[in-house]
């Protein structure tokens, strides 16, 4: 069985735009790419309305190239235990309240069981001073909350 993984919206934003001139940046393009089409044989892709929402937003030609890489991605139930889960990350102080949608794509993710949250959102979501506040937040409503990472750390050699 493949391990199940919730594919955030900025791994989409990488995956779809334009080549960056930003070294760093450009680097974490190629990296996507390349997790994008290994994972999409190592492991079983969902989303969330979430992600779609935000997929949408901006310049339409991007916005068009974001969701037509998420046509075939099914999409996970965005539940009453999800919203719930999500506004206790933010109350318990996992996320800060202006991080409202990315509580709940961990929400989402954590309550479907997902075994990883692929993202680059380092701010909030893959932050290593904020994952582990997630993870007890998480684990204190009963579930056990997925291994949040970057697609670098789920390149396999």
């Amino acid at each position: 069985m493949k391990p199940k993984t919730y594919v955030e919206t900025s791994l989409v934003s990488y995956l779809t735009s334009r080549p960056s001139e930003d070294q760093v940046c450009a680097a974490h393009q190629q990296v996507t790419r390349t997790w994008w089409w290994m994972g999409r044989k190592t492991f079983d892709l969902y989303a969330s309305q979430f992600v779609l929402d935000e997929a949408a937003k901006g310049d339409s030609e991007a916005a068009a190239r974001r969701l037509a890489a998420l046509e075939d991605i099914p999409l996970l139930e965005v539940t009453e235990e999800a919203t719930a889960l999500a506004a206790r990350i933010l109350s318990g102080g996992g996320l800060p309240s202006q991080a409202r949608v990315d509580a709940l794509h961990v929400a989402v993710a954590t309550v479907h069981g997902m075994d990883y949250i692929v993202t680059w959102n380092c701010k909030h979501i893959a932050n290593a001073m904020l994952r582990s506040r997630i993870e007890g937040i998480c684990r204190l409503a009963g579930f056990e909350p997925p291994v949040i990472c970057t697609p670098i750390e789920l390149v396999e050699e």
